[in-house]
Order: C-alpha cells, then structure tokens, then sequence
C-alpha cells in the first residue's frame, strides 16, 4: 500500500450532487485556498484544508510528500467527445474552408468523414494504433486523462470493429481511462448513397451485433444530420444500440435543426452532442430527462460557425459538459484548456461553469462520475497541477498551457 500526501496547493473541485450540475449549481465549486490532498493506492482518502488532511495523514504511514508550491489543484480534464482514432489529418480541407467551401459542400465532393473512411479502411491496426497513441498522448499533456474515443471512419463491419480494437489497445497501453463509443452511423458510405436504409439495416442487423460481440463498446453515437441520418433512422438505430446493451449518443441539431435535441429526450440519450442549432422547445425537454448537453467550441471556432448557447441551455436547466471533439476534420486539437477558454470568452459560461463543464459533467456524460471528475473521498487521485491562482487562468493566459503536471491514480504521468 503507498500513501502520499500532497500539500501546499490551491484546491478547486466541483460539488458532487450524485447527478449532472445544472442550473444555478452549474458552477457549484469548493474552494481550499491552503489545500491539501491525501491519497492511497491511487484513491483519494482525505481532500481539502492543509489542517483537516494532515490531522488525517497522522493516522496513517505516509511514504511519499509532495510541496504543490501553491499551483492551483483541479481534477483531471475529462474529455467526452472525441474521434481521435484516425488514419490521416485533412488539413486541406481546412483551407477548402477558408477559402469558402462549406463542410456540406465538401462532404458532397467525396471529403469530410468519407475521406477519413478511406483512410481508415488502407491503414493496418498498428498504423492506425500509431497515430490514435500520438493523438492521445498529446491529449495527456494537457491535463486531459480520461477520454472517449468513437469508432466511425470505417462505415463497414471489419473497419469498425478494427477501430475498437485500436481503442482497447490505447486503454490497455496508456495511463488514461478511454471510453470506448461505437458510431457505424457516421456518415452514408458511397456505396449507398441512393440507398441508405440499407445501410440501416447493415447496422442494425450486422455492425451492432457484431459490435456486441467484441464487446469493447460502451456507448452508441449517431449523426442526426441533413445529409446524414434522419431522426426516424437515428431512432431505430439507438434503439438498436440500447437494446444490444448500448448507452446511446446523437450528434444533434449541428448545421440545422433536425430535432436531434427533441429525439435524445425522447429516447433518454445520456449526453446530444453540439446542439449548434438545437431549439429552446427541445432543450427544455433534454433539461426533463436529464440529458447532457455536450458542447463542443473548438468545431464552431474551426468552422467558423456561431456557438451553442450555453447559457440559454443553463438557465433552462441542461447540465452542460465540454469536449474537444478533437477529430482530423472540423477541429483537430486535443487541448482541454483551449476548449476551456472558448467556453469563457466565446459561449460566456464563468470559469467556474466552464470547470464543472470539463470535469465532473464530463464525467456524467460517460458514466464515470463515480470514479473521476471531482476531487471527492473514494474517487481517483487524477489532478492537475497548474500555474495560476485560479481555473480563470485557462481563459486569461491565452493561446498556452498552464498545466505544469498531470497526475493519474496519484502517480507523475505528464
């Protein structure tokens, strides 16, 4: 058994409600100026006034005492959006856009997601491991270590189940928590362009049991988009999920209003993901089942697009979490303090909002708030340790880290 104690830190850790911070608890922090931390085989077993651990530490056999020298001390990010499993960046179709092509415009000439499947579809496992570890490293060097990774460039049974096992391999091979989520229903593939419910029914009938098999899958996503998948074939297509023991997911209401908020409602989605266009009609209804609301600034900074309301989902009681969305497309960056500062200057959520966002709603999202997303007794030891008085600092030192280390289970990892 290895207990360490770590002192001398400025503590900030979200209030666990037992359920998603919504409303005016959105922002609902726990501040220890003089903090300090006591863990045990990597769980947390005394957290908060440098007086309260230590009369806790002389009860117990400390091997290892670490000075924070005063660094502000937060949860570990936890990143709950991400399609960080890819073959090959497309960082032309980055300047397609700039140069004024809409992301529709370019799906329709064959790029966009089409173009990561074939990428996806040439690359062996231990190239397409390769790249996904780059990816997921880069993610652990900004404070990010618990992650979910989807499926989706493959669009057919042998590539999907090809990137799950990539997504186990970086679970076994890494110091991060990753969340598998399989998302067959990416996109349309080409071969069934002028026939999509066929490819429902290769979903439905094929990819997710086979996916249930393999068994590394704990969530199920969609595109519910114009172009993509409509409400009616994203319903039966969850449905499927849920009932092959699949948590569900949508992408919804990104580019136009297709009612995706309204539909994760109904079918009691854990989180719909960018709400970019989601109605008031339909958040109130995500607000009544409880659904999160996982927005994702970094696709609305790179495609130059408006942002999600966060603070009309707020007032309305949406639990909000925060994701990078990190994908080789519409927005390529792992970095959670990035997405942190567009959430403060760009969506106007309070830095305290924007930490319960990136850490213990996160967590909620993906069903691990029981284990990482605040600094509670019994939870994981997983905190940052970060150069500035405050979590403001991600928003106020812009265009940097501020991460100084990165702990996992109480251990150095970045």
């Amino acid at each position: 058994m290895t207990t360490k104690l770590f002192l001398n830190a400025r503590i900030f850790t979200p209030f666990d409600h037992g359920r998603p911070s919504s409303g005016d608890r959105q922002g609902d922090i726990q501040v220890f100026p003089e903090g300090a931390l006591l863990a045990k085989d990597g769980l947390i077993e005394a957290v908060g006034s440098v007086e309260e651990v230590l009369r806790k530490a002389e009860q117990v056999s400390v091997q290892l005492e670490t000075d924070c020298s005063g660094l502000c001390m937060i949860p570990g990010f936890v990143d709950p959006h991400t399609h960080m499993c890819f073959a090959a960046r497309r960082e032309n179709e980055f300047s397609m856009r700039l140069a004024g092509a809409s992301y529709m415009e370019i799906h329709k000439q064959g790029g966009g997601i089409l173009s990561s499947v074939e990428a996806v579809r040439r690359a062996s496992e231990d190239e397409l491991f390769q790249v996904t570890l780059e990816n997921v490293l880069s993610a652990l060097s900004f404070g990010t270590t618990t992650l979910e990774i989807k499926s989706g460039y493959g669009l057919d049974t042998p590539s999907e189940l090809k990137m799950l096992e990539v997504i186990r391999r970086i679970s076994r091979e890494t110091p991060l928590d990753i969340v598998a989520t399989f998302m067959g229903a990416h996109a349309i593939p080409s071969c069934y362009k002028d026939d999509p419910e066929s490819f429902v029914d290769l979903l439905v009938k094929e990819m997710i049991p086979e996916v249930k098999v393999q068994g590394i899958a704990e969530f199920i996503d969609v595109f519910c988009e114009k172009g993509f998948f409509t409400p009616e074939q994203s319903r039966r297509i969850m449905e499927a999920g849920i009932s092959a023991g699949m948590i569900p997911k949508i992408h919804a209401d990104e580019v136009v209003d297709t009612g995706g908020a309204g539909l994760a409602a109904q079918v009691r989605s854990i989180s719909a993901e960018h709400l970019l266009a989601a109605n008031p009609h339909n958040l109130r209804a995500m607000a009544e089942a409880g659904t999160i609301a996982n927005l994702l600034p970094g696709t609305a900074y790179s495609l130059r697009k408006d942002y999600a309301d966060a603070r009309k989902m707020i007032e309305l009681g949406v639990p909000v979490a925060l994701a990078t969305d990190c994908n080789p497309g519409s927005c390529f960056t792992e970095s959670m303090p990035f997405v942190f500062g567009l959430a403060v200057m760009m969506m106007k959520m309070t830095p305290l909002e924007a930490l319960v966002a990136s850490t213990l709603n996160s967590a909620y999202a993906i069903k691990r708030a029981h284990l990482v997303g605040s600094l509670s007794v019994g939870k994981q030891a997983d905190f940052l340790l970060v150069d500035g008085e405050s979590p403001a600092i991600f928003a106020y030192h812009a265009g940097v880290s501020p991460v100084k280390e990165v702990y996992k289970l109480g251990e150095y990892v970045a």
